[in-house]
């Protein structure tokens, strides 16, 4: 049977897609070959001048590409507030949301919100966006909400809900661990809100393997010549699994996609399984609802 690969993209012609943390790594090989196809991209990225610089290479590799870019820290609520905002006021509709954006293994740290800073950014920031850009998304018939989450989300991964913050003890694969489940647990809630409220919109996560990307700069120096540079795959392939759930015809709502090859670490995408405690209900209910009151961001579904 065939790989999938970028070729296997279906034309996006009209449509929108918006991609968090595209001026690096999974998030740029995903606006690029997204844009490729011909979708509008909102490149929504923490530092504006990469974002351009971005954008620019996007365009000299694909001259007749449609990108835009949106300032967005995902480590302050009214950063996301106001980017929601902006992206609404020029794309009344949305295609395509891509979560993409986040950090890994940080030191101790926090965002703008008193947050910790991986379950701030890459949980919370996203339950914000998606929150808050979902009335563009449903009215659109084939529209989808892609998360990506991560082989970490297996590694001594809980959610701490008597220490979110990891005050009382924190560590680095402790924490990305819990904000890569909490992406998860997001994921198959959010589908389970969509499917009872009869939405066309499908709700879909993915996750890149073992990826050679800067995420991996806050690793000790030998760990990260060992992890990042021996164990990976380059970023235009780890972006394959979240281009196959964003774009691919066959895809249902709930899935999850990664490599095919040995561990899921390398390889094309294809169908994956997530952790036992991914896919506990009550597990994720209790996570929507201290997520909601957290954030401020209430769903207009479920």
């Amino acid at each position: 049977m065939p790989k999938w690969t970028a070729q296997n993209i279906p034309d996006q012609s009209g449509r929108t897609a918006v991609v968090t943390g595209a001026n690096a790594g999974l998030g740029f090989e995903t606006a690029s070959a997204v844009a490729a196809a011909g979708a509008h991209v909102v490149m929504a990225v923490r530092n504006a001048v990469k974002g351009n610089e971005a954008a620019e290479r996007i365009l000299a590799a694909a001259p007749g590409a449609s990108v835009e870019v949106q300032p967005l820290d995902l480590g302050s609520l009214q950063s996301v507030r106001t980017a929601a905002s902006d992206i609404k006021a020029a794309h009344p509709q949305i295609d395509l949301l891509i979560n993409n954006a986040g950090v890994m293994y940080t030191p101790k740290g926090s965002t703008s919100d008193g947050f910790e800073l991986h379950f701030g950014t890459n949980h919370l920031g996203h339950f914000a966006l998606t929150g808050l850009l979902l009335d563009t998304l449903l009215p659109v018939p084939g529209s989808r909400v892609v998360t990506v989450s991560s082989l970490g989300h297996r590694n001594r991964a809980a959610i701490h809900f008597d220490d979110l913050n990891l005050d009382q003890g924190y560590g680095r694969v402790k924490a990305y661990g819990q904000s890569k489940l909490a992406n998860l647990l997001f994921t198959y809630e959010l589908q389970r809100r969509l499917t009872a409220a009869q939405a066309a919109t499908i709700s879909v996560a993915a996750h890149p393997g073992g990826s050679s990307t800067e995420l991996g700069r806050h690793l000790p120096k030998v760990l990260e010549f060992a992890v990042m540079r021996l164990a990976t795959q380059p970023p235009e392939m780890g972006a394959l699994p979240t281009l196959r759930a964003a774009t691919d015809p066959g895809v249902e709502g709930g899935q999850y996609y990664g490599p095919d090859g040995i561990g899921e670490v390398r390889g094309y995408p294809k169908l994956a399984s997530s952790s036992k405690q991914s896919r506990d209900p009550e597990l994720a209910r209790r996570l929507w609802q201290v997520s909601e009151e957290l954030t401020g961001v209430s769903y207009s579904i479920g």
